[in-house]
């Protein structure tokens, strides 16, 4: 039984929803953006990634932005790392409270991704979450192409389980599975979530969708069916990797409110301002977003899904 159940939701638009557009977006943009989440009451956001500008240019500006970050003592600012270079940059800021980790699934993706095979990205995320916790820091890890790969195709949930039981022993906040070309299906997402937390014991489980074949909102329900703890969307749909050929957008943040909160699980994000940042977003990105419950009318037109009040700012 779902209702009454509070699941969090991390905002990953300003890193993943913009990392593979071909169209500069500004910091100052990238700034609003981040703000108006917090408006609409994310209080965990991945904020940009700290990679080798050339390879993602759109991100090349992490050090700028991280300085325009508002000061808020309730909002934890994460940084997508993929080696100790890019954990020493996010930690030299001193603004940025989690660093993100990734491992791949698939020695072919993790080469092209991160310069890795499956096993050194592996090692590499454990590192990263051991210079976080010296540092004073959070860290997790993220187990990319956790249901398939664009190269190898299908990944053996075996392997996957296997990865987030050794990933667990070096106690990062949480482990997140990410689907990240989209193949995922509701009944593949449900058996792994549940396999995963009984190997992983009192960690949570995190999910990343991406909704390449339209089963990301499906997937979202199975995998907090499953008890996955927390869920991450961007807003307007915004997303895609440089380094998987077809990945499509996350799952709207917008839609994934819409979904949860219609089904009495809350997520403490407040469904108007999140549509209002979303019909800002399309106008700063100058083309229609992917998301639906934004172009749709309200609907019951007095549901509000934070309650009677909406999220303080």
């Amino acid at each position: 039984m779902l209702k009454n159940r509070r699941v969090e939701m991390v905002e990953v638009g300003p890193r993943d929803g913009l990392q593979n557009e071909s169209t500069i977006v500004s910091t100052v943009d990238k700034a609003e953006l981040i703000r108006r989440a917090i408006a609409y009451g994310v209080r965990r956001i991945e904020v940009t990634s700290f990679v080798n500008p050339r390879r993602v240019p759109q991100l090349a500006d992490a050090e700028e932005l991280v300085t325009m970050l508002p000061e808020r003592g309730d909002v934890t600012y994460i940084g997508l790392v993929l080696n100790r270079r890019g954990a020493e940059r996010a930690l030299a800021t001193g603004r940025i409270d989690e660093l993100g980790a990734v491992c791949v699934t698939s020695d072919s993706f993790g080469i092209r991704n991160q310069g890795q095979t499956s096993d050194e990205s592996l090692a590499a995320a454990m590192e990263i979450v051991a210079l976080a916790k010296q540092a004073g820091r959070g860290g997790q890890i993220t187990i990319a192409t956790a249901f398939g790969c664009p190269f190898e195709g299908e990944v053996a949930i075996d392997r996957v389980v296997d990865m987030a039981k050794r990933a667990a022993d070096a106690m990062p906040r949480e482990i997140a599975l990410a689907d990240t070309i989209g193949v995922g299906a509701p009944a593949q997402v449900a058996d792994m979530v549940g396999r995963v937390r009984e190997a992983i014991g009192n960690l949570p489980v995190r999910v990343h969708f991406h909704n390449t074949r339209g089963t990301g909102l499906a997937n979202v329900w199975a995998a907090v069916n499953a008890g996955a703890a927390t869920v991450d969307a961007s807003l307007g749909g915004l997303g895609g990797c440089p380094f998987a050929p077809g990945a499509a957008g996350n799952v709207p943040t917008e839609d994934v409110v819409y979904l949860l909160e219609r089904c009495g699980v809350s997520t403490g994000l407040a469904l108007p301002q999140v549509v209002e940042a979303a019909a800002w977003l399309t106008e700063a990105m100058d083309r229609p977003l992917p998301a639906m419950v934004s172009k749709a009318p309200g609907f019951p037109m007095d549901f509000r899904p934070f309650g009677d009040q909406a999220p303080k700012a």
